[in-house]
């Protein structure tokens, strides 16, 4: 029996291959339990950036690589926060790396672009919640304390900001491995730097004062990606596309057609389901776990035949990449502007007013690199005294980077003279 011990232990000390890192550890039994677990598993079936490898064909990594990557920071950061004096425990050093693992398992179906569309009022943070209860039940209560850290209801608060902050393992992880697989070589950042910049002040995540260049380039890369990649034009021209097509396919399902889906997304497009459903009922997060890209990408292509004109039209138009022009403002767009975009929309196809709306998309775009009223990026002056990056800098434009930047655009679809034949493939 001392034997298969030894052998389930050594067979638990697995290493990644990570193409941003080189080699990942996995440092404790638990954390291989849970990375095995299929809850953990449905995230290498998520891609990281959705929709955005129709502009840069490389974005097609997972929210598996990227959970993996912010682990290991969150290793590195703990390591350094030790070296520097501050206490912490096996068990806490344990439960951040499970939280940080675990901050994006609640994650649905093409991430942010679906995330109020699947489910009524539930934040993807929510569902993380119910996921890390559920293992920490089926674990005997192994993850009682991540659950504490994730949730911010732990003393030492500086181990929930280095899971979910302004500078955290998130984010370092996200902007460096979306920087690699887009080839956008702007958004990469200097992660080992900032983590070996890293301490703790009263409690809280700070960074020496000789970090503040090393952050000062984190926001810029952070401002850059935004524009550049997950507000790029054509990434939400295709992403509200995505989100049409689902919401055209629930009103169908809803009025009682018979629509393809999986079991488990037909599940979701039948109840409006709330965070309520989640706590009352456990099939739920059952049903939601067996919920991934594949789900939604298989509807599809379904779709495109359909008997509905609006479901078809839009199916087609997403799986030929067809996308709709999108024109950006730094003004809203008049009334007059959209109803008329809406009305040759409308003559073009043929659509109700009703119809149209899943047609013509005109909403708002926020990119705000740093935001000054949540909590702040603090470093740790030679003087003792903790100051705000935005003040500490001798850089303008971070202080100007903490003001949110707002455009305006408008969607809509374009017609050629002759439209390609569409591909009758049979199903119905």
């Amino acid at each position: 029996m001392q034997l298969q011990s030894k052998v389930n232990i050594n067979n638990k000390k697995k290493i990644f291959n990570d193409p941003v890192y080189g080699f990942i550890s996995i440092p404790q039994e638990i954390i291989f339990d849970v990375i095995e677990h299929p809850f953990l598993q449905r995230l290498r079936r998520i891609k990281q950036l959705g929709l955005t490898h129709l502009v840069y064909p490389g974005a097609l990594h997972t929210r598996f690589h990227h959970v993996l990557g912010a682990m290991h920071l969150m290793s590195k950061a703990i390591a350094t926060i030790r070296r520097k004096g501050h206490e912490i425990t096996e068990p806490e050093e344990e439960a951040a790396l499970l939280a940080i693992l675990l901050h994006d398992i609640g994650h649905g179906p093409f991430s942010h672009a679906l995330e109020h569309d699947i489910v009524s009022g539930v934040s993807h943070e929510d569902i993380s919640t119910f996921f890390i209860e559920r293992l920490s039940e089926e674990l005997n209560g192994e993850l009682d304390l991540a659950l504490e850290i994730f949730r911010n209801t732990y003393p030492k608060k500086f181990l929930h900001q280095l899971v979910s902050s302004q500078l955290d393992m998130d984010r370092m992880d996200y902007l460096n491995r979306d920087s690699f697989y887009t080839g956008v070589s702007e958004g990469k950042i200097g992660s080992d730097r900032i983590i070996e910049m890293m301490t703790v002040s009263d409690g809280n995540l700070v960074l020496e004062e000789k970090g503040v260049y090393s952050i000062e380039k984190f926001i810029v890369a952070r401002r850059i990606m935004y524009w550049q990649v997950y507000l790029h034009k054509t990434v939400v021209a295709a992403e509200f596309m995505l989100i049409h097509v689902l919401r055209r396919a629930k009103e169908l399902f809803q009025q009682g057609e018979e629509i393809f889906a999986s079991p488990a997304l037909a599940f979701f497009m039948k109840n409006n389901i709330s965070a309520d459903d989640f706590k009352s009922n456990p099939k739920v997060l059952e049903q939601f776990a067996q919920l991934d890209d594949y789900d939604i990408l298989g509807a599809i292509k379904v779709w495109q035949t359909s008997d509905d004109k609006v479901l078809s039209e839009l199916a087609v138009r997403i799986i030929d990449r067809r996308l709709f022009k999108i024109e950006v403002s730094k003004t809203p767009f008049s009334k007059e502007r959209i109803q008329e975009t809406k009305s040759i929309v409308c003559d073009n196809l043929e659509l109700s007013d009703t119809e149209v709306e899943h047609f013509v998309y005109t909403s708002k775009l926020t990119n705000n690199a740093y935001n000054n009223e949540k909590e702040n990026i603090n470093l740790l002056m030679k003087s003792g005294e903790i100051m705000d990056v935005t003040k500490a800098s001798d850089n303008l434009n971070i202080s100007a980077l903490s003001n949110p930047v707002e455009k305006y655009f408008l969607a809509y679809p374009v017609f050629n003279s002759s439209k390609p034949k569409q591909l009758s493939l049979g199903i119905k």
